[in-house]
């Protein structure tokens, strides 16, 4: 009889098929694709940023979708002990900005094919080309998997690895929700995250700021009362749909989040072009080049602090003619820009769909789990890891930081389990 099955072959389900094969039990891998760690090959453009070496708390906080239920997984399991484990098989890790971690070599195969050598090398049977069709449970406890083939195979544990609904086309299709519903567990609203963001106003719909990028913005949420919600420092973009790029990105489950409040009515994005200024600074600043210069046209006296594009969209807000001087502009008309400069608000509409998305909002609550073991609390031998968990972070390694810490305890947990149900 099998000691563990796995159903997965993404992140969090290779490093359970580790641990718990690492304890010499039977361990069976069952993936429904052709390959193993299909999501880590491409993470962070096909280098694998495997995780962030930020404190605890740091990673916390860029973990906004239940990142506290870490906090308890981390004393048994955490970011440095993923390091480790990486160079201990021979990948050597580099730090970049913001305590990203990446191989030396740039590669995410060098990752990928790290771990299957270490699934062979501790002979855990692989299954590929094998879908699961249901959990096998009776009231107290899982005892296996029936295939869709319509084969049974038993086990004393399984763990639930299969990913949430988005990057489809790495097999995460959603599989796992109805087994943990049907084991007793509640699967909390799905949703997109870390996604692009669509908006109907005007100027998107047609395309004049298409393929314009902001660089180093201010992108904030605002709730229906107007207040902030969240800010984020970065890069961004205008497309043909509505807004992308790492502050969208970012900013997209407040946006998701706010809607689901509402009952999908439009939610206020404010960007701040010029990050270091208020619009009272930023009034003083406009007057002050003015008098530099004050015979110039005040498209080229500002041309220097944001994108011309920008500029030119913005003054035309502003109702300012780009060809008058300085001198010619009214005080109403130098503030009404410096504005727009501080808190353009346009309306987001709604985001991409969750399969375009790059992590998935929602899953099987965390409630539900015990956090020091991923065991379900409804079922005994029943256990889940990953992106299935109802935990959702930033890009940037904290998603996958939280797959491979749940799946490590949860393959540790599920070892030691069958060791106790086999005596």
């Amino acid at each position: 009889m099998i000691d563990v099955i796995v159903i997965g072959g993404g992140p969090s389900g290779l490093m359970a098929a580790i641990a718990a094969a690492e304890q010499h039990k039977k361990v069976m891998l069952i993936e429904k694709g052709s390959k193993l760690g299909k999501k880590l090959a491409i993470s962070g453009g096909g280098r694998c940023n495997v995780t962030n070496r930020l404190s605890a708390d740091e990673i916390v906080k860029h973990i906004p979708g239940n990142g506290r239920f870490l906090y308890s997984p981390f004393t048994v399991y955490n970011n440095e002990n993923i390091i480790e484990f990486f160079e201990g098989l021979g990948v050597p890790l580099k730090e970049e900005d913001h305590g990203r971690m990446f191989p030396v070599s740039n590669n995410a195969h060098d990752v990928v094919g790290a771990l299957e050598k270490e699934l062979k090398r501790l002979q855990v049977d692989v299954r590929f080309h094998t879908a699961v069709n249901k959990l096998l449970m009776d009231d107290e406890q899982i005892y296996g998997v029936r295939l869709a083939s319509g084969e049974e195979i038993r086990a004393q544990a399984v763990v639930v690895a299969v990913g949430g609904k988005a990057v489809p086309q790495t097999g995460s299709t959603g599989d796992g929700y109805p087994w943990a519903e049907r084991a007793g567990h509640t699967v909390t609203t799905l949703f997109p995250t870390e996604v692009p963001v669509t908006s109907k106003e005007p100027f998107i719909q047609s395309r004049e700021l298409q393929g314009l990028a902001l660089r180093d913005v201010a992108v904030s949420v605002l709730n229906k009362k107007g207040k902030t919600l969240v800010t984020h420092q970065m890069d961004m973009l205008f497309t043909h749909f509505g807004l992308s790029g790492p502050a969208i990105l970012r900013c997209s489950q407040f946006i998701v989040k706010e809607q689901l409040k509402t009952g999908s009515a439009p939610v206020q994005v404010r960007i701040q072009s010029l990050t270091a200024y208020n619009e009272e600074t930023c009034f003083q600043l406009l007057n002050k080049t003015i008098k530099e210069d004050p015979k110039k046209a005040v498209k080229n006296l500002w041309k220097s602090l944001v994108p011309e594009r920008w500029l030119l969209f913005l003054m035309e807000r502003a109702t300012i003619d780009p060809s008058m001087t300085g001198i010619e502009l009214s005080q109403e008309k130098i503030r009404n820009l410096a504005r727009e400069l501080i808190s353009f608000t346009m309306d987001a509409h709604g985001t991409q769909p969750i399969e375009k998305a790059f992590v998935t909002g929602g899953g099987v609550s965390v409630k539900e789990i015990e956090p020091k073991t991923m065991a379900s609390k409804k079922k005994q031998g029943l256990y889940f890891c990953g992106e299935i968990l109802d935990i959702h972070g930033y890009t940037g390694g904290y998603n996958i930081t939280s797959a491979l810490v749940t799946g490590r305890i949860a393959g540790m947990s599920a070892g030691h389990y069958s060791s106790q149900t086999a005596n």
